[in-house]
């Protein structure tokens, strides 16, 4: 797999899929002093810098996977909430428009569990309405801890999980973050929605 990131921080997820032996084809990060630990630590890797401008000669060769943790500061129940409104919070949609720009197969995206009630539902609506390709509704009662949607012609299927760091194990690293951490993780495929259950919820 070939991926790009965006948001990138000091690139968890290039540490993550390090074993694997995915490429990382970019990075996209504007903090100073995350730019200069990219540097150092991955030189071969260009930082394209403000991912909302990325087009597809700006980097080499396709992606298959797009992913990126927007900033969460809008939909997180400790700060004013505006969500969408807020220009931190816009900058999921325009993860959801690079995706496109880029022609990717695969988006994985990261936030806090506060984008499902941000204001009242409708802004996870409106993202995954972006990804999917069709104006999907919020459910009566409010979003679920999970769930899937079908995606639209040259659409995202979209499925989305509520996952806890002090729980989530892998055979590689037995021992779990010792902190409680409530994060959606929401993986996108360009096609059938049974792929994205494969990655989300399977065991």
């Amino acid at each position: 797999m070939r991926y790009g990131s965006v948001c990138s921080g000091i690139e968890a997820a290039s540490v993550a899929w390090k074993p694997l032996g995915w490429e990382c084809a970019f990075v996209a990060e504007t903090g100073r002093f995350q730019s200069a630990v990219l540097a150092e630590r991955f030189p071969e890797v260009p930082n394209l810098g403000d991912f909302t401008k990325i087009n597809p000669g700006d980097f080499e060769g396709k992606i298959d996977l797009l992913v990126g943790g927007t900033p969460c500061q809008a939909f997180s129940r400790a700060g004013l909430r505006k969500g969408l409104q807020d220009e931190r919070g816009h900058l999921a949609l325009e993860f959801a428009r690079l995706a496109f720009r880029t022609d990717t197969r695969w988006v994985v995206w990261e936030n806090v569990t506060g984008v499902l009630s941000s204001d009242e539902g409708e802004d996870f609506a409106e993202f995954l309405s972006h990804l999917a390709g069709w104006e999907i509704p919020v459910p009566q009662g409010g979003w679920r801890k999970c769930g899937i949607v079908t995606a639209a012609p040259g659409g995202f299927a979209v499925g989305w999980r509520v996952l806890d760091a002090q729980y989530t194990r892998v055979p590689q690293f037995p021992r779990a973050v010792p902190q409680r951490r409530r994060r959606l993780l929401l993986v996108g495929y360009r096609g059938d929605w049974e792929c994205v259950a494969r990655v989300l919820f399977d065991g």
